[in-house]
């Protein structure tokens, strides 16, 4: 049952807030009472549209122990979007801790959503009488969590968990991370995917450690991050690159030692930025986490010992297998694929029970991405004689240049090393010659010419010939997602509307743009 688990208590740093485990509770118990009275009950979907509070925590429990599965929207999607994905999901309720936009609220309920002020409904209600008790109507086979990973404007992806398949997950991270690390959590992800749900809050919280609960990605938070580390004695936190970037250029390190973990996940790290980090947290123990939402995010990481940074390392499996194979099959015969030799490159499949049961109403997406138990990734990597995993980069951002495969993420990290180099995309462009060919979007502390000609200075002796990029733009800024991740087609069709850098022009000491550089 929920109430068996020992959860820890809530706090919120920027209002004071603070529940303990009865508040907690009593919550909960209020939230069942109110929900149960409104004819929530086993098995009804519920959209809940606002994250990162302690009241998430509490709707969470409330709709698991009601037999319920709780499905976290990202509160910034249009109307549109959040139409989208309800006629993806078809959810009797939708939960918002306030008022919803009235076009949503009236799109929803024109789906028979029943739109749910939760501020308002719960206001001034206690628990009823016969609430004292917090039985859970659920099993463990049932879905408990739905996460849609891409759809919100066209074909829906949503990722279903069950609480099997969650608890699997948190079995294996209290087996190779432990507890004692993560006594007080800091999240400042969002809430409404895997990583800053699953791992970052879930898995301490619910395991009876202190969570202390930002809003996502600030850049005035960030900046503001060794003092929140310091005041709120934080030990554990889980983070992604864009973060640090970030947070390198505009926080000062806190002055405490507190910090004695630091997990950064959704994108490889470079080996540069991975040291500048442990220099900042002032711990060894940053740790290159390997998650994906089909998997209840973290699967591997770097939790072997004396080991250097390195770019692309993951390190070890958690609770699950890992093979590298040449084939990206998945029609039953992924298991019966070539197994890549040690340090050859292939395509990531893994096998972990805490496998996702499938996407959400598409057996046939299913199909394609599961076979046999084995799910394809869709990652390229490598396993080295130790056992260790490296990632190279996403299939899908693969270029491919005139036969010879190049790998957009060998490229950021060798850039990223640079001095000056604040942000970086590197990503496909078409080519008459070879088909594809490399660009690169850049955000440079000087964009200059001199800084540019010091950056190719820089990459000309660590990068083959095929991967040095052909076209090159500098920009303000690299386009995130809420969870730190680059679309690099996303960057190919915004640098596609712009003049590429001369680097010729640049290279010989003139000025900026006009034809590329082929």
């Amino acid at each position: 049952m929920l109430v068996d688990l020992p959860v820890g208590t809530l706090s919120e740093p920027l209002t004071g807030r603070r529940w303990d485990r009865p508040a907690i509770l009593g919550e909960v118990r209020r939230r069942v009472a109110g929900y149960r009275r409104l004819g929530m009950a086993a098995a009804d979907r519920v959209f809940v549209h606002h994250g990162n509070s302690l009241e998430f925590f509490a709707d969470l429990l409330a709709i698991w122990t009601l037999g319920g599965c709780a499905i976290p929207v990202d509160p910034r999607l249009t109307c549109f979007q959040v139409e989208t994905l309800a006629r993806a999901a078809a959810p009797r309720f939708a939960l918002w801790h306030g008022a919803a936009e009235d076009a949503i609220a009236a799109s929803l309920a024109d789906l028979n959503v029943t739109v749910l002020d939760t501020a308002e409904e719960l206001a001034g209600r206690g628990a009823s009488p016969g609430a004292g008790s917090l039985g859970s109507a659920f099993s463990l086979d049932q879905p408990a969590l739905i996460l849609f990973t891409s759809g919100s404007t066209g074909r829906a992806k949503g990722v279903v968990h069950t609480h099997r398949t969650l608890r699997a997950r948190w079995a294996s991270l209290r087996q190779h991370l432990g507890l004692a690390k993560m006594r007080r959590t800091l999240c400042l992800l969002p809430t409404h995917f895997g990583h800053g749900l699953i791992c970052n809050c879930l898995f301490p919280w619910l395991s009876g450690q202190d969570l202390f609960i930002l809003p996502p990605f600030r850049a005035q938070l960030v900046a503001d991050l060794g003092t929140v580390i310091e005041e709120c004695r934080i030990t554990f936190m889980s983070s992604v690159p864009a973060l640090w970037r970030l947070a390198l250029k505009t926080a000062r390190p806190p002055r405490t030692h507190s910090l004695e973990r630091v997990a950064c996940g959704s994108a490889p790290l470079s080996a540069s930025l991975w040291r500048h980090i442990r220099e900042w947290t002032r711990t060894a123990d940053v740790l290159n986490a390997y998650g994906i939402t089909e998997t209840a995010s973290w699967l591997a990481g770097t939790t072997v010992l004396d080991f250097v940074p390195e770019d692309g390392l993951i390190g070890e499996p958690w609770g699950a297998v890992v093979k590298i194979l040449e084939t990206t099959d998945a029609t039953g015969r992924a298991s019966e694929g070539r197994e890549c030799a040690p340090g050859e490159p292939g395509h990531v499949w893994v096998r972990t029970p805490a496998l996702m049961t499938g996407y959400l109403g598409e057996a046939g997406l299913t199909r394609e991405a599961v076979a046999r138990g084995w799910f394809m990734t869709g990652d390229i990597g490598a396993i080295d004689d130790r056992g260790w995993l490296y990632l190279r980069g996403r299939e899908r951002d693969e270029i491919n240049k005139g036969g010879t495969k190049v790998y957009p993420n060998d490229i950021d990290a060798v850039a990223e090393r640079s001095e000056g180099v604040l942000d970086v995309c590197t990503f496909a462009y078409d080519d008459a010659l070879h088909g594809e060919n490399v660009g690169i979007a850049l955000v440079l502390e000087e964009p200059r010419d001199e800084a540019l000609r010091r950056l190719h200075g820089w990459m000309t002796p660590r990068l083959a010939k095929h991967q040095m990029p052909s076209r090159w733009h500098l920009v303000d800024e690299i386009p995130r997602t809420s969870r730190g991740k680059v679309n690099r087609a996303h960057v190919a069709a915004a640098c596609d509307r712009l003049a590429p850098m001369d680097l010729r022009r640049v290279l010989a000491g003139g000025l900026e743009s006009g034809a590329p550089a082929e």
